[in-house]
This record gives C-alpha cells, structure tokens and sequence, in this order.
C-alpha cells in the first residue's frame, strides 16, 4: 500500500502581533491585588468586570 501524505498549503501573508502592553498591571478594583493579562486592555479582573449584556437577535417590538 503506498503511503499518503496529507499537505497543507504555507500561509503568504505576513500575521500581526497581537497588541500587548510592557508594563506590570492590577486590576482597579480596590484590595483586589489581581495581575492582569499583557494582551487584556481592559481595567478589571474578569471577577471585578462590570456585567455587560450582549446584543440579542431578534425583532426589537415596540411596546404599546
């Protein structure tokens, strides 16, 4: 039986680096002592982080 090999194609473009910050950062919340991620750019710890509802899909039906 012959082997087969299964190739892939080589990506051309040139991939960005993610955007990361040097500096050594905590979250904001008081006595939270939390240190965040390089590449997170928000200021709170996922436990700190104000609740944020997502957008829902669907009708949006006036109420009478």
């Amino acid at each position: 039986m012959a082997e087969r090999v299964l190739r892939g194609n080589r990506i051309k473009s040139r991939l960005r680096a993610p955007k990361a910050t040097d500096e050594r950062r905590v979250c904001i919340q008081s006595d939270c002592e939390t240190v965040l991620s390089r590449y997170n750019k928000r200021e709170f710890c996922f436990a700190h982080a104000p609740v944020q509802v997502p957008r829902l899909r669907g009708r949006v039906t006036s109420e009478a």
